[in-house]
């Protein structure tokens, strides 16, 4: 479980294919704290650490999560958000994050808003009942507010604060992004669905 507030940036070292899956070599400022079997979420994907040197550490990338992820478009040198599992010591400063990423969407718009930076995202229909106005997003593993809420797009406002310590500062119009909606609006969308 995560909050969506991010820790760290890491950066890839190394992209390896593996039959349908990938293992992806990562660096981070935290490395010398990790451990075998420990839970990261990258850029909002849970994934499990596999190996560890002194330089990085290594995940493996399945072909289900290559499938609902944006981690296909990983290549060496991009910029990763990195946050380390909840423990009960930590503040829930974000809202409550699975690392199971529901969909991929575009950025279509990107605005500088005097204060802070408006990114819009399209969405289709179906998708449309997890979004709900000033509820919460989880975009690349960073936890949001919805702040303006149309039909088929949606907008975030990022403080300068998350647009300089996450990979929004390399958000580009067009680039897809992984989205997790909030696990308490899809339990009740679950619920709705099966009263019907």
């Amino acid at each position: 479980m995560f909050t969506g507030i991010i820790e760290s940036m890491g950066e890839i070292v190394s992209v390896v294919q593996q039959n349908g899956n990938i293992r992806a070599e990562l660096h981070c400022d935290f490395l010398s704290e990790l451990q075998i079997d420990q839970s990261i979420a990258h850029d909002g994907v849970c994934l499990t650490v596999v190996e560890l040197s002194e330089s990085s550490y290594a995940v493996d990338v399945i072909h289900e999560t290559l499938q609902k992820s944006n981690l296909n478009d990983w290549q060496p040198g991009k910029k990763v958000n990195l946050e380390r599992s909840l423990s009960l010591e930590n503040l829930l400063d974000g809202h409550i994050v699975q690392g199971h990423v529901d969909t991929v969407l575009e950025c279509i718009s990107i605005k500088d808003e005097d204060g802070s930076i408006r990114f819009t995202f399209s969405y289709p229909n179906e998708w449309a009942t997890y979004l709900i106005p000033k509820g919460s997003v989880c975009i690349n593993g960073v936890s949001l507010t919805i702040a303006d809420l149309r039909e088929n797009e949606f907008s975030v406002a990022v403080i300068p604060y998350t647009f300089q310590h996450t990979t929004f500062s390399d958000l580009s119009v067009n680039d897809r992004v992984n989205i997790e909606f909030d696990v308490v609006g899809k339990y009740m969308n679950r619920i709705a669905a099966l009263k019907k």
